[in-house]
């Protein structure tokens, strides 16, 4: 800036105390550093119980099959308990892929229904499918377990996907909802004008379009049933039906009151590994379903 003496042609020049880009990124650089200290205790602090039961499913422990040096005695003990893992695995992978399908083919035509078309009650039934998230989860099992008795699904891992779809209902359907809502209608507008029908347009055009809001809801879908404890302990009474996360905490009972801690571990872990590596394989599709709808205008 340049200031003018009036008592002579002297022309003076103030210097210019404005932030420059440099300043900018040097406060940035300061910023971050606080920033990175405190996600990464984060990040220690929730993967190091993951990481020490890890350690501890293969090193030796007190009252398990691996008492001495380090191998894989835990997961034997894991593999060849009552039916065996890979019944229970098996059960809990049918489980959680029909939960999935179910919810994905609910929620999908649903969304689709709630966002693009106008019919009396429409808020109001919404309202009633996200009223399900005031009722608590164990108050509803038992009159779902007589349900299910009389239509003959009791002690069925058919009945045991429905309900957990059932209460994955408000959850996805919200999500479905605003995933098409983020997208503009002259889309369907303009597919409509090429010829396409209702259903052409919703699964050619809009299908993939939603595929970030589908893949989350598919996600805790997953997660969800795979993980859940309750629902199997209510409605399954046959051994050879349990999910895996029921026999693990079958197999952490044992005789004389000791618990074998190696084999709870060891079925920690295989319980923990398809969900870690599902959720690092559809990470960005799940940051993207999260964000569909956050800028609709």
């Amino acid at each position: 800036m340049a200031l003018t003496d009036t008592t002579s042609t002297r022309t003076i020049v103030a210097p210019d105390h404005r932030p420059t880009r440099a300043h900018h990124g040097a406060g940035r650089r300061v910023l971050g550093i606080p920033y990175a200290v405190f996600t990464g205790a984060l990040a220690i602090i929730f993967l190091y119980p993951l990481v020490w039961t890890t350690v501890s499913s293969f090193s030796p422990q007190a009252g398990s099959a691996q008492t001495e040096g380090w191998g894989f005695g835990n997961y034997v003990s894991l593999a060849n308990f009552q039916a065996g893992i890979w019944v229970y695995l098996g059960n809990s992978l049918f489980v959680s892929l029909l939960t999935v399908v179910l919810t994905l083919i609910t929620s999908f035509l649903g969304g689709y229904a709630f966002a693009r078309f106008s019919f009396p009650g429409k808020n109001l039934l919404f309202l009633l499918v996200l009223a399900i998230l005031m009722v608590p989860y164990a108050t509803l099992l038992i009159p779902l377990y007589v349900i299910l008795n009389a239509i003959g699904l009791n002690n069925s891992l058919v009945g045991v996907a429905l309900v957990l779809t059932m209460f994955q209902l408000p959850f996805s359907m919200f999500m479905m909802r605003i995933s098409f809502e983020s997208i503009p209608r002259e889309m369907d507008e303009a597919a409509l004008v090429d010829g396409c029908n209702s259903f052409s347009a919703l699964w050619r055009v809009l299908l993939p379009a939603v595929k970030p809001g589908l893949i989350t809801v598919g996600l805790f879908a997953f997660l969800t049933a795979w993980n859940d404890f309750i629902a199997p302990l209510i409605l399954i009474n046959d051994t050879n039906r349990m999910t895996l996360p029921l026999a693990v905490a079958n197999l952490r009972g044992q005789v004389m009151g000791v618990v074998d801690y190696g084999a709870t571990e060891a079925g920690v872990v295989v319980l923990a590994l398809p969900c870690v590596v599902l959720f690092l394989v559809l990470q960005r599709h799940y940051v993207r379903g999260f964000m569909s709808g956050a800028f609709k205008g």
